[in-house]
């Protein structure tokens, strides 16, 4: 009897336990103290996110000089964006899918007073030309595929009509047929011509 008396108080005293623990564990921690006490970048945007609005919403149309920066830099992304570089042979535009990277925005740049490259057929499988002046590259090597356009040495445009593997920056794709390009490419040295819309 004394043995089951025993056992007893430890199963009282060992729920005790378990109930003491699961309540401090269950905890619900105090989140009124913890709101304001981040002070991360995140934490300021959303901040001014909700002042904006709040000011929107009371009328107030005041533009601190923080708010003119940040509209010049959102107008100059929007612009940036909006310019779409045409590459021509003659009058016709192919159609480019464009890479984005540094060295698309610097020949982009080249292309706003218009940019003529004269390219002369090399290997049986490319066109190379020259574009007058080095820009940033980030080579790596790759396999190129008809229609590739690629920096070589940071101061050579490449069109392909053919494959080739070698350390180039990728600038973009002709959207044509291999057919097409071998036609375009494949017969003579050509001139392009890039130009900003």
């Amino acid at each position: 009897m004394f043995m089951k008396k025993r056992k007893m108080e430890k199963e009282y005293i060992l729920l005790i336990l378990i109930f003491i623990l699961v309540n401090v564990g269950c905890k619900r921690p105090n989140i009124d103290n913890n709101v304001n006490q981040s002070n991360s970048i995140n934490d300021v945007v959303i901040q001014n996110d909700v002042n904006e609005s709040e000011n929107k919403d009371n009328n107030n149309q005041s533009n601190s000089p923080n708010d003119t920066v940040i509209q010049n830099n959102v107008n100059e992304i929007e612009e940036v964006e909006s310019e779409e570089m045409l590459l021509k042979i003659g009058d016709k535009n192919l159609p480019v899918i464009w890479e984005d990277n540094d060295s698309v925005n610097e020949i982009k740049e080249l292309a706003k007073e218009g940019l003529s490259i004269s390219l002369s057929m090399y290997g049986g499988f490319e066109q190379v030309g020259y574009i007058g002046t080095s820009i940033t590259r980030n080579d790596t090597q790759i396999t190129t595929y008809p229609g590739d356009i690629v920096l070589y040495s940071g101061d050579q445009v490449v069109i392909f009509y053919g494959t080739n593997a070698w350390a180039y920056t990728r600038l973009g794709k002709i959207d044509l047929s291999e057919d097409e390009l071998a036609k375009l490419f494949g017969n003579g040295d050509v001139t392009i011509v890039l130009e900003i819309e």
